[in-house]
């Protein structure tokens, strides 16, 4: 059986970007990013893309591969950690993943469905009915064509509701009838996750945070660098939290403070997302605190990769927080 792939899930903010260079420190590993954001050039701050000093320590693959103009998706990003994989197996290094994009997760450890390629007809009349009718009514259309996907894909999930849309209405059959390899774990190699649980509320003070910290850095004139590309930037650069709130406030709809004020509210609800779909993940919890320092949280995850077989029940479910 091949060698395990070692991954570390957490949702944004959550710190598990440093824990990973510690641990791959510690095994001797290359880091594999698991982040649909971070794929993208120019977007360094906005996407808290690795900075040098973690690059110059671990090696990291999957990160800003992409120009901000390419759509990229989960099957391009499946077959670049697969090519990746094979590189780092042969220079003889174990493989650790690293990042908050649960649906890379899926297409790595199970698979993806043989489903129509991209429509570009298809989904051009979707996008635009998006813009046109909104995201309830196009969800509706979903509902109606595909019922079982409607009630799992939620109505601002846009690239899932226009994928799923696209494949029933190209095809004539339900993407939710062609994706029955999902729920099925990789049987080549075991996979071991270990997940990072922060009580909701601090994690979202930690979100917070981050965003203050990212415009202190700069990320106002990265977002305007990237604005004046809008004509060729794609849809899933432009719809990136911290860059789409920004694109309205140099649009002149919002002022800035209202724009850095939405970015942590649509950063709170991608924290939340994330944690929905990894509660779904076979993963090992860590209760999380701000007593913990990166070098304790590393140890436990290391330790936590030496029991393969070990499985934590989901981290309960805590009341939101607006």
């Amino acid at each position: 059986m091949n060698a395990p792939i070692h991954i570390i899930l957490g949702p944004t903010a959550s710190g598990k970007e440093r824990a990973a260079v510690l641990v791959a420190e510690q095994l001797g590993a290359d880091i594999i990013s698991a982040d649909s954001m971070k794929i993208y050039r120019e977007m360094r701050i906005g996407t808290a893309s690795p900075p040098p000093e973690f690059r110059a320590r671990v090696r990291h693959w999957c990160v800003e591969i992409a120009d901000p103009s390419e759509s990229f998706s989960v099957a391009k990003w499946v077959a670049a950690a697969e090519a990746a994989m094979a590189e780092i197996e042969a220079a003889g290094r174990p493989i650790l993943f690293s990042g908050g994009t649960a649906l890379y997760y899926k297409g790595l450890v199970e698979g993806l469905f043989n489903g129509p390629s991209a429509h570009p007809e298809i989904r051009a009349r979707i996008e635009a009915d998006l813009e046109r009718l909104g995201p309830e009514a196009v969800h509706g259309q979903l509902l109606e064509l595909d019922p079982a996907a409607g009630a799992k894909i939620h109505p601002n999930d846009r690239q899932r509701v226009i994928r799923a849309l696209e494949v029933v209405r190209a095809s004539g059959k339900p993407i939710s009838g062609e994706q029955t390899q999902f729920g099925r774990m990789r049987t080549d190699r075991p996979v071991i996750m270990v997940g990072l649980n922060w009580p909701r509320a601090t994690l979202y003070e930690r979100v917070h945070a981050r965003v203050d910290r990212m415009v202190s850095e700069g990320l106002v004139d990265e977002a305007r660098r990237l604005f004046e590309r809008v004509p060729s930037a794609s849809h899933q650069a432009r719809q990136a939290v911290g860059y789409a709130e920004l694109f309205r406030h140099f649009a002149g709809d919002i002022s800035l403070d209202e724009a850095v004020e939405l970015i942590k509210q649509n950063s709170r609800h991608l924290a939340k997302h994330q944690i929905t779909w990894f509660r779904k993940f076979p993963c090992q919890w860590i209760a999380m605190d701000d007593t913990r320092t990166p070098e304790d949280v590393a140890a436990e995850i290391l330790e936590r990769f030496r029991q393969p077989d070990r499985r934590d029940p989901p981290p309960p479910c805590e009341p939101s927080i607006r």
